[in-house]
């Protein structure tokens, strides 16, 4: 089991469940802008928010931000221990800088010293794309022995002066190198370990490389907190986490959809009920597992296995509700099932 760092009010590691994270695209000094993108991730089930900090505006806008978010936030910071010391100083829950390229000893001790005071966390992220030029060359490129190697070091100058309060990050856009990577840092170290591909895509493609990434280590029990890397709007990010987490057995919450892949017996639009479905109820946080089914050859039993669910027939279609006796429904049936499931299930 990992150690347990603590991000606000949220547990990372040690036995925590495994949270949801995603990050701003807004300019981070346009603080309405920035809150409502925060709020509607935080809405479709992010745990913790990252922001850009990249000049003193932003580290300074870091205060309204954490005054007005519902979860935790994140200071991504690069090569300026100064702007992580004033996103401190206004209140970030956890930090995301690398202590090797923040300008020598003096600068990593005043930055351990701060956090120390303040017991904020730290993530140390590696890409691919940022290992050492050294490690490149030993390695012959950024291999997944490489990247852990990296992220090691980083940690060794925290650790140095007295601060190991800490989450690693390892990671790459390609999915076979981000679970090696991340197989050998589990073996390494105890500390817990932020998950992804990066860079992925769009969604779609990304999020299937995301997928195999992610799901491969939650599967193998390794992952503490994970993020979809994807382009675009970033609550696609969250929706997707969710999806993947469930997958892999590791989330039992939110609607879990089983759909046939419909054949010539089909009676009713499958894919247009599910994707209906899916859309109206992808903020519900109770577990619940529903049936869209395209006949009755299959359709009755496997919607029983669900909590709820519809099975086509040839005028309109059964509903199933577990443990009762199945009803004929007729009309729109997506409808008929949204209602259904707001009326039992609905927060």
């Amino acid at each position: 089991m990992t150690k347990q760092v603590q991000v606000g009010g949220v547990a990372i590691g040690g036995g925590a469940r495994v949270t949801i994270q995603s990050m701003t695209n807004t300019e981070t000094r346009d603080v309405p802008a920035t809150l409502q993108q925060i709020r509607a991730l935080a809405d479709a089930g992010c745990d913790i928010v990252r922001v850009s900090v990249y000049d003193e505006a932003c580290a300074r806008a870091v205060r309204a931000l954490v005054d007005g978010s519902p979860v935790p936030l994140v200071a991504d910071i690069h090569f300026d221990h100064r702007l992580a010391i004033l996103a401190l100083e206004n209140g970030i829950q956890k930090l995301r800088i690398n202590p090797g390229n923040i300008g020598g000893e003096a600068n990593v001790k005043e930055l351990a010293d701060a956090l120390k005071a303040r017991r904020v966390p730290v993530r140390i992220g590696v890409n691919s794309g940022s290992v050492e030029k050294d490690i490149l060359r030993k390695y012959g490129g950024p291999t997944p022995q490489g990247m852990v190697e990296s992220a090691l070091g980083h940690a060794r100058l925290l650790e140095k002066y007295g601060f190991d309060d800490l989450v690693l990050s390892i990671k790459a856009s390609n999915a076979r190198a981000t679970v090696e990577a991340n197989r050998l840092a589990s073996k390494a170290c105890d500390y817990p370990l932020h998950i992804g591909v990066t860079e992925a895509g769009s969604p779609g493609m990304g999020t299937i490389k995301s997928a195999v990434g992610i799901g491969a280590l939650l599967v193998d029990g390794i992952g503490d907190t994970v993020r979809v890397s994807l382009s675009g709007d970033p609550v696609n990010e969250v929706y997707a986490a969710k999806e993947i987490l469930k997958a892999a057995g590791v989330l039992n919450e939110g609607v879990d959809i089983i759909s046939c892949p419909t054949c010539g017996r089909t009676q009713i639009p499958v894919a247009e009920i599910a994707e209906k479905v899916r859309l109206a109820t992808q903020n519900l946080r109770v577990p619940l597992k529903v049936a869209v089914m395209g006949c009755i050859v299959n359709g009755p039993g496997e919607a029983r296995e669900a909590d709820i669910g519809i099975a086509g027939g040839k005028d309109g279609g059964a509903l199933f509700v577990k443990g009762e006796k199945p009803r004929a429904v007729r009309g729109d049936l997506a409808e008929i099932l949204i209602h259904e499931i707001n009326e039992r299930y609905g927060n």
